[in-house]
């Protein structure tokens, strides 16, 4: 007889939300982490780079004070206290930290501290000890990915270069900064740097957003560009030496100096834990249905170790999902209605398919913006930076995507991901009273355009 109903290895934002749900519906749980709980998004991601962009934010509201008729001295008199800054990120994740242990604690759920080894799937051995569980869930987690290219190791271990986790804990704030890569983390950083006023620039192999519906990446990139952050498409990286960067851009070879240099190119899975299961693989995650199972009866797989979509809201909901199945369940994710979101000024969030997509799926459209600037509660906060776009389907307008730039866009985005959820339409949305003012207007308004024409706004 197994010593649990449920083992999860891995205490992060998919492992532990597991294990209370498990515990809830009444399963014997035992939650295997060698680390802190709340995993990288709790201690080294998500939290404490949101936390640090607010102390980044409030400084730029103070240095733009006239704007709002508050005048506070010269500016010369504004300083920032980076150490504080720390300290109080840190205060905000032991926080967080400390209420997940105490709902573990107090939802029963065992939690074994120490490095869990997978023997077999119904064993796991942590340190010394034995145990077995008559399910599995792994939710490993991932850490950053760290290309083979010349001298970037050397760079890594001679603290010129970090990763992320390196970036959140500066002794000082670096002067100059280049970032390496563009994606959500990279972009995040910059901004972050930027708005303490930093030179920051930006080298991506690629497209910065890629993953961005057309209009918006384009109108990120010129708005970070007019901001100041130096943003080089198509780098490609040839070798660190030291705190320099060599690229190759547009044919010719350029030498990129920073006081500290960002890398930021993706994440790997952490699969180490488990290689004795022989289990299938997609790419360099496990291999997982919609039930979240993978190969192996009684062995399923959630979050950044699946690399389905590395999103904390993902392995969190990835997690009760999984939980239900192994309980006689029947849950599945839509990962075309999972809302993704970029913390940078203005934000970015977006949810469903873009414009592209949806017409490589066959879609025929109908589409509809609306800009911030026509948005009084925009305009009285000094936030008019951005639009929303409403990408429909033409026969019934059902709303198969939302995609917005706005001051607030992390927080509107989920009346969006609720209307997909419930397969609403544009005219659901258009018809829908908004209070006023508020910021979420823009949302009816855009529905009004996919439809016709917005009220407060013209658009020939």
């Amino acid at each position: 007889m197994s010593d649990y109903t449920i083992a999860i290895l891995g205490g992060g934002p998919g492992g532990y939300v597991a294990a209370i749900k498990a515990a809830q519906l009444g399963a014997k749980t035992v939650l295997i982490e060698r680390g802190e709980v709340g995993g990288v998004c709790l201690n080294e991601g998500c939290i404490p780079t949101k936390t640090l962009l607010k102390s980044a934010k409030v400084y730029q509201d103070i240095l733009n004070s006239e704007a709002y008729g508050i005048k506070i001295g010269t500016q010369g008199e504004i300083s920032l206290d980076w150490g504080a800054m720390l300290r109080r990120k840190d205060r905000v994740v032991g926080q967080l930290t400390s209420g997940v242990r105490h709902l573990l604690q107090r939802n029963g759920v065992e939690v074994v501290n120490g490095y869990g080894k997978v023997q077999d799937p119904r064993t796991i051995m942590v340190d010394d000890r034995i145990i077995s569980a008559d399910n599995l869930i792994i939710a490993t987690g991932s850490r950053p990915n760290i290309p083979p290219i010349l001298g970037l190791e050397a760079s890594l271990q001679e603290g010129f270069a970090v990763t992320s986790t390196g970036a959140l804990n500066f002794q000082t704030i670096p002067d100059e900064v280049v970032v390496v890569g563009g994606g959500v983390v990279g972009i995040e950083f910059a901004a972050l740097f930027n708005a303490l006023g930093r030179k920051v620039t930006v080298l991506e192999k690629f497209k910065v957003l890629a993953s961005l519906d057309g209009d918006l990446q384009k109108y990120m990139l010129r708005t970070l560009r007019k901001k100041g952050v130096e943003i080089y498409e198509g780098a490609y990286i040839e070798r660190f030496e030291g705190a320099k960067v060599i690229a190759q851009v547009a044919g010719e070879a350029k030498s990129f100096q920073g006081d500290k240099i960002i890398v930021s190119l993706g994440r790997k899975a952490n699969v180490e834990a488990f290689q004795g299961l022989e289990l299938a693989m997609e790419g360099a995650g496990i291999r997982t249905n919609e039930r979240l199972e993978t190969n192996v009866p009684g062995v399923y797989a959630i979050g950044d170790v699946n690399g389905k979509q590395m999103l904390a809201h993902v392995a969190s909901a990835e997690g009760i999902v999984a939980v239900e199945n192994i309980l006689g369940g029947n849950a599945t994710i839509d990962y075309d209605k999972v809302p993704a979101g970029i913390y940078s000024f203005p934000e970015v969030a977006v949810v469903g398919l873009t414009e592209e997509e949806a017409k490589k799926r066959g879609h025929k459209l109908k589409i509809g913006t609306f800009p911030l600037s026509a948005n009084g509660k925009a305009l009285s906060e000094g936030e008019a930076d951005g639009f929303v776009k409403i990408v429909a389907d033409e026969q019934y307008g059902e709303v198969l995507g939302v995609h917005i730039i706005a001051a607030q866009a992390t927080d509107l985005i989920s009346e969006a991901v609720a209307t997909l959820k419930l397969e609403g339409t544009v005219h659901d949305l258009a018809q829908a009273i908004h209070p006023h003012p508020t910021s979420s207007e823009i949302i009816m308004e855009a529905a009004q355009a996919t439809i016709d024409q917005a009220i407060h706004f013209f658009k020939k």
